[in-house]
């Protein structure tokens, strides 16, 4: 499979690249600062790029078989969250330019459901400091689901996602977190990217979001 990566270089991009790669596929990385990147492998190409140059992204992802979005505007003071909306517009666009029907987006868990309509981010236990940058993130799932001639899946994380190990021993979910018997969401970033990759394989969730946890 030949699969563009927008945001290949973040925490998430970068693991969902290696996984890909090590599973024989073809990728291409586009990221804002290919310098940073020092990876040379014979199935990977590396590209400068904006998700929001639609034009441009669309060149660089023609007769790909798949895009996935990791993109994020950065979080703290200062950041515009609202990019967030900004970045699936664009990259939905992008792809149907360049004829590339298959998009999986890296969500987040603010989206998912604690209780009967009641989502994570509107809780009063959801951290402040997330809170607009999930809310954000939730308004471009909303983008998503309007979506009908792309086959998009919108994969939200456990509400913790960080640097652990590989194990490919993790639990699915949809609308509702996936919590362990100590009551904890949680997830590496090398098994989020296993679980993604297994979705570009063998597709379980089109046009639907899902999640993940241990």
């Amino acid at each position: 499979m030949k699969i563009a990566i927008i945001g290949a270089s973040g925490h998430v991009g970068s693991k969902i690249t290696s996984e890909a790669l090590n599973r024989g596929h073809k990728v291409t990385a586009i990221v804002r600062h290919p310098e940073n990147i020092t990876r040379v492998d014979k199935d990977f190409v590396l590209l400068r790029g904006d998700v929001f140059n639609v034009d441009e992204t669309a060149d660089q992802i023609a007769g790909h078989d798949a895009l996935v979005v990791s993109y994020s505007p950065g979080w703290g003071p200062g950041t515009d969250y609202h990019k967030h909306v900004k970045a699936a517009e664009a990259a939905i666009a992008a792809a149907k330019k360049a004829g590339v029907k298959r998009l999986i987006s890296v969500g987040g868990a603010g989206s998912l459901y604690v209780g009967p309509d009641v989502q994570a981010v509107d809780t009063p236990e959801f951290p402040a400091d997330w809170k607009e940058g999930a809310s954000a993130q939730r308004d471009s799932l909303e983008v998503y689901k309007k979506e009908n001639e792309l086959d998009w899946t919108f994969f939200c994380p456990a509400f913790m996602i960080g640097p652990g190990e590989r194990t490919s021993n993790f639990r699915l979910g949809t609308e509702n977190p996936v919590f362990d018997e100590k009551g904890e969401s949680n997830i590496s970033y090398e098994d989020y990217a296993v679980a993604l990759v297994d979705e570009l394989e063998d597709p379980q969730f089109i046009k639907k979001r899902f999640t993940i946890g241990y």
